[in-house]
């Protein structure tokens, strides 16, 4: 039995960045990162609004920003609108090397590759192979374990693509919702990371996990044809995220401290998580193993969960009370709102006067007076 501070089961977003923040704090830490496949971090692209992050995240998360734009665009058919906030990008390859890096260079840290845990418990995690990792905290944050039973999803296939020639593109665009509605909320997401270097998301709110990805993929290409003629796909990504309208999240009394999507530290109206795991992981480096769980971590978990249930409401809302042809009516009149409230919102950060700014006014149009009252019968 091999016995270490940390172990960190699952190698994605919330286990790097707690990892991170950890060596930052104490380059001896004694940790470990247990993740099933070759490499942490997957086939991702991650972005946040700087103004999302703790302060105390800054320093040791920058090394995992490949880009940074001033500003970014949002249009929609009766809207168009500059965000005047710095947007960010992380690349799964740069997180899976500057965490990798970190580890490395750690002398009392281990990465463990391409071996599943198939048991976590309170101080122990047992790998496949036989082997039994002991730890004074184990993280659990191998991604959820199911699905929501009460949720709507966030659908999307993203192609970074290389042009033949400059995009003329200044800053990303966030969301183009400009396009046919079709099974939901529907925009595309552009992110111009070099003059002839794109990429290109078609995302879906809808209430359905299924997806044409053939279809999408084509329409990708014929969207990204406005910016230049495609010279070569160089990555593809797709992803299924839940959006829930109602979950139950236990408070985290005892080991192991479940985190990431598993524990419910993300933000169940955008599926941005990373300020959530940057949140966590500065608490986690803060502290030694033995003190992690108490009044502070309960003050934490019930601060971001009083956060995430507002975003939950919000999400059964949408999903019970407006047609998915009317979805995007809902977001067109959400991002006329103030930057500020827009900026509290997407940080999981809302004042009682940003939530009563969102719900109070005129309802957008398609809101559906009847799916309102059958959803107050139901709750």
């Amino acid at each position: 039995m091999r016995g270490f501070e940390f172990v960190l089961a699952g190698g994605g977003l919330q286990a790097g960045l707690v990892a991170l923040a950890l060596l930052a704090r104490r380059a001896d830490a004694r940790l470990a990162i247990v993740e099933e496949g070759r490499v942490i971090g997957g086939n991702h692209t991650w972005c946040f609004h700087a103004s999302d992050l703790p302060r105390a995240a800054r320093s040791w998360l920058e090394p995992l920003v490949v880009k940074t734009w001033p500003a970014c665009d949002v249009v929609f058919p009766h809207l168009r609108r500059t965000l005047r906030s710095a947007y960010c990008a992380i690349t799964s390859a740069r997180f899976a090397s500057v965490v990798g890096d970190a580890i490395a260079s750690s002398p009392r840290s281990e990465r463990i590759f391409g071996r599943r845990a198939v048991r976590v418990d309170a101080h122990e995690v047992a790998l496949e192979d036989g082997t039994t990792l002991h730890a004074e905290l184990v993280v659990d944050a191998r991604g959820p374990a199911s699905t929501p039973k009460h949720c709507g999803f966030q659908k999307f296939l993203g192609l970074e693509l290389e042009l033949d020639g400059p995009h003329g593109l200044a800053r990303p665009i966030l969301i183009d919702a400009t396009v046919a509605q079709h099974d939901g909320f529907r925009f595309f997401y552009v992110l111009p990371f070099e003059a002839r270097r794109v990429l290109v998301e078609d995302t879906c709110f809808s209430r359905s996990p299924s997806m044409d990805w053939d279809a999408r993929r084509a329409a990708v290409l014929e969207y990204a044809a406005r910016f230049g003629s495609v010279k070569r796909i160089l990555r593809e990504e797709t992803g299924v995220l839940p959006m829930p309208w109602a979950s139950d999240v236990p408070e985290p009394n005892g080991p192991p401290l479940v985190a990431g999507y598993r524990g419910g530290w993300f933000h169940p109206a955008t599926g941005y998580s990373l300020p959530i795991a940057a949140r966590l992981a500065c608490y986690l480096a803060e502290r030694p193993p033995s003190q992690v769980f108490g009044p502070e971590l309960g003050r934490l978990h019930r601060e971001h969960r009083a956060q995430a249930r507002y975003a939950e409401r919000l999400n059964r809302l949408l999903f019970h009370c407006f047609a998915p042809g009317d979805m995007r009516n809902v977001f067109e009149r959400f991002y006329a709102l103030p930057e500020d409230v827009i900026a509290r919102f997407n940080a999981l950060t809302t004042t009682w006067r940003d939530r009563a700014r969102i719900l109070v006014g005129r309802p957008p149009r398609g809101f559906s007076l009847r799916g309102a009252l059958a959803l107050a019968e139901a709750t």
